[in-house]
């Protein structure tokens, strides 16, 4: 049974495991551990672990019976697949220098996965490398992955990383396991069914080194008994490093599986010291040792907080790649409209930035000689001109507002919004491109929201630029400023869904995304800034900028899958609304990241610096961006002359 009910999870980390010995009787395997003990998977082996091909060819011929756990009829195919994850024999060696040894291994292997595939079950535990030296070992996987249909493999990896402080940076003796993983995966060439299956350890890597398997496929995290301390009952816990991982493993989707002998010796007569149990809980104890651990599992997930409704709204674009909008080339649809107006917060800087502006244009005194004319640039439907008359009543300030609006569909919606309002005397629509708009008088206040996910990516620039001549030459622009930023990110599912493209394209697109399953390598850095208005004799909207990262030495080695980028705008003064991470406004759900793939990942080695180069490109008709790697080794450059992907004038 799942490990609790959490308002809005309904992700596979619901449910715990349990690594078990072989048994040839599958049947009772999963009474005693799911149906009795309340598991709701077990990690079980497949294959007798005495079994050697070897010896059965001299002892049984070719033609011997496989000694697997069972018959496939002895459970169901829902039991199978529902209940069972393959555990491949942990003696298998293929990179072993005696070669019965290693054919023996390669032959198991092969008839493990294959008795698993037909079993249909869901995905099968790879034993953990036994080195970096594992060429074999993953030439043979690659070999099986091709095969696979829908068959997750969990290659086992220990959760392992010396202090640099500790052994000697030159040493042969220094463990990082993240190097294994990514010597193995490289040699399968990134493959999207290879996953991870983490060994939870006593001793736990450093926070900066933990973060970097967020990024990674992690399905699972193998919790082993001895890694639990004893608490004042006598019952196993976790430390606050261990609770704080295994939390942050269930809000990525990894399923904790519990696996050694009890080492927590539970009498019945304390049975009843165990907080929240019920009597079978308590028999429980008695008759499966191993069920302390799963309740204490079962403990951390439900004290956690549910998941907040905005969250779940976001929940189905988690690490989904999304074409960036061409707001100049294309009308956007009502329901697109509908979904940015939802997000109040935004809203309400924006009225905070119109008031400010509004009480430092016209004194208090001149409050009701003076009407301020304010041009909504981009109005929609309208949200930014209701924003600006709250705005008005607020500051008990006169307006006349020029709602401008490029899509004529937008407008149809407009002018009914205006007259169901009663604001025909205020408000004045005008169906046109404000590139191309000769306005009557000059405005006072120039307010869009025009702003990608990258600031810049959806011409704000371009088009402010193009409606600044209406402008009065003391007038105010908001947004004033804004800022891109970018930081390097290990994603290893964002990078596979790219590369199943099969093409250059796709690695050349910029896309937004909702950020989940990544490691964030470095902090984020300013990349491109525009003023508004801008009074500058040079008007070109071109820019340039190199950026050095610093990976934490502590970190450890790390793939870089490409580059998150965010905007922050000054919208006037001390109002400010953007989503990059350090600064990023509350309770707002308009932009997600934008996403810059590497055709090729880059690994950084520990104490060496990442630099990047991103440019940002402007023709007749249409603006691109460029990028590419130049430490620490050279990556070609993206999108030369926005071959690829780029956004129309």
């Amino acid at each position: 049974m799942p490990l609790g009910e959490r308002a809005g999870d309904k992700s596979e980390s619901r449910y715990c495991g349990v690594e078990t010995e072989f048994s040839d009787d599958m049947p009772q395997l999963l009474t005693n551990h799911i149906y009795s003990a309340g598991f709701d998977f077990v990690v079980a082996q497949l294959m007798d672990p005495a079994y050697r091909p070897s010896l059965m060819q001299k002892e049984s011929g070719e033609y011997g019976v496989l000694p697997f756990a069972g018959s496939d009829l002895v459970l169901s195919p829902s039991q199978w697949s529902s209940h069972v994850v393959g555990k491949i024999s942990s003696w298998i060696d293929l990179d072993s220098d005696d070669e019965i040894l290693r054919m023996d291994s390669e032959t198991t292997l092969k008839q493990e996965i294959a008795w698993a595939s037909h079993l249909s079950l869901q995905a099968c535990l790879l034993p953990a490398p036994r080195g970096k030296s594992c060429a074999n070992y993953a030439r043979v996987v690659n070999e099986i992955l091709q095969s696979l249909n829908n068959m997750l493999l969990w290659l086992r990896v220990p959760l392992v990383k010396t202090d640099d402080d500790a052994t000697d940076v030159n040493s042969d003796h220094m463990i990082d396991s993240w190097e294994i993983w990514n010597s193995f995966r490289l040699l399968c060439e990134h493959h999207s069914r290879l996953s991870i299956a983490l060994d939870v350890m006593s001793s736990l890597p450093s926070e900066n080194s933990l973060g970097r398997w967020l990024g990674e496929p992690v399905r699972a995290a193998i919790v082993n008994t001895d890694s639990f301390l004893t608490n004042t009952r006598g019952y196993p816990c976790l430390s606050k490093r261990h609770q704080k991982l295994i939390t942050g493993f269930f809000n990525h989707s990894i399923q904790v599986i519990i696996s050694g002998k009890p080492v927590h010796n539970l009498q019945r007569g304390n049975a009843d010291l165990a907080s929240n149990q019920s009597n079978n809980n308590i028999d429980g104890v008695q008759r499966y040792p191993l069920r302390p651990y799963l309740d204490y599992i079962g403990y951390l997930y439900q004290r956690m907080d549910p998941i907040p409704e905005q969250e779940r709204f976001e929940l189905g674009y988690r690490d989904f790649l999304q074409s960036p909008l061409q707001p100049l080339m294309d009308n956007l649809e009502a329901q697109t409209y509908e979904t940015f107006e939802k997000d109040t917060m935004k809203y309400i800087q924006y009225q905070r930035a119109i008031c400010k502006a509004l009480l430092d244009r016209v004194p208090d005194e001149d409050a009701s000689a003076i009407t301020t004319v304010l041009m909504v640039v981009g109005a929609g439907r309208g949200p930014l001109v209701r924003a600006s008359l709250q705005a008005a009543e607020e500051s008990g300030r006169k307006l006349k507002v020029y709602a401008v609006e490029k899509n004529p569909n937008a407008v149809v919606t407009l002018h009914s919004l205006v007259k169901l309002e009663g604001w025909e005397s205020i408000v004045t629509i005008i169906s046109c491109d404000m590139r191309y708009w000769d306005a009557p008088e000059k405005a006072d206040i120039l307010v869009s929201e025009l702003l990608g996910s990258f600031g810049d990516n959806e011409l704000s620039p371009e088009c402010l630029d193009g409606a600044q001549r209406f402008l009065k030459p003391d007038g105010i622009s908001i947004p004033s400023s804004y800022t891109s930023f970018i930081q390097p990110v290990t994603a290893s599912k964002l990078y596979n869904d790219v590369k199943s493209h099969k093409d250059v394209i796709h690695f050349e697109t910029a896309y937004v995304v909702k950020l989940h399953s990544v490691a964030r390598l470095a902090s984020p850095q300013p990349v491109f800034t525009f003023t508004h208005p801008n009074f500058s004799t040079d008007k070109s909207n071109n820019r340039y900028n190199k950026l050095r990262f610093e990976i934490p030495s502590d970190t450890g080695s790390a793939m870089v899958h490409g580059f998150a980028g965010y905007f922050d705008a000054t919208l006037y003064k001390d109002v400010h609304l953007g989503i990059e991470p350090s600064t990023a406004t509350p309770n707002m759900f308009s932009w997600f990241a934008i996403f810059f793939p590497l055709r090729t990942p880059v690994c950084i080695q520990p104490c060496t610096h990442l630099e990047v180069n991103f440019w940002r490109c402007c023709g007749p008709t249409k603006v691109w961006y460029e990028w590419g790697v130049t430490s620490p080794c050279a990556s070609a450059i993206h999108n030369s002359n926005g071959r690829s992907y780029w956004v129309g004038l």
